[in-house]
């Protein structure tokens, strides 16, 4: 199983996504699996979420896997406002639920 490990720092909001777009969905050419490092990421919108959304039906429709490898807290933050955690099969899960017993 081949791997294309992405990092992005670009801020993913309504006015970045066109420009995103093209390189998410080329990151799912001639690999089975795509890991998104988006640790370097300041700033999410719901616009930029919906993109990472289109990006993993996509890789879904072609039989690949699409996984969050690393967030940033703005990333963080709106994946776990629209309760998406679970849908990317996401490890934060775990991470934030521990986060929350320590600061509980």
């Amino acid at each position: 199983m081949s791997t294309n490990r992405r990092v992005f720092a670009e801020d993913f909001t309504i006015y970045r996504v066109a420009e995103l777009k093209p390189l998410l969905l080329e990151s799912l050419q001639g690999h089975d699996r795509i890991e998104l490092d988006l640790s370097g990421v300041e700033h999410m919108d719901s616009a930029g979420c919906q993109l990472l959304m289109l990006v993993k039906r996509e890789a879904s429709a072609a039989g690949k896997v699409l996984a969050i490898a690393a967030h940033s807290p703005a990333v963080q933050s709106l994946i776990e406002f629209y309760n998406l955690a679970a849908w990317f099969g996401d490890p934060l899960v775990v991470a934030a639920q521990e986060g929350r017993s320590h600061h509980g």
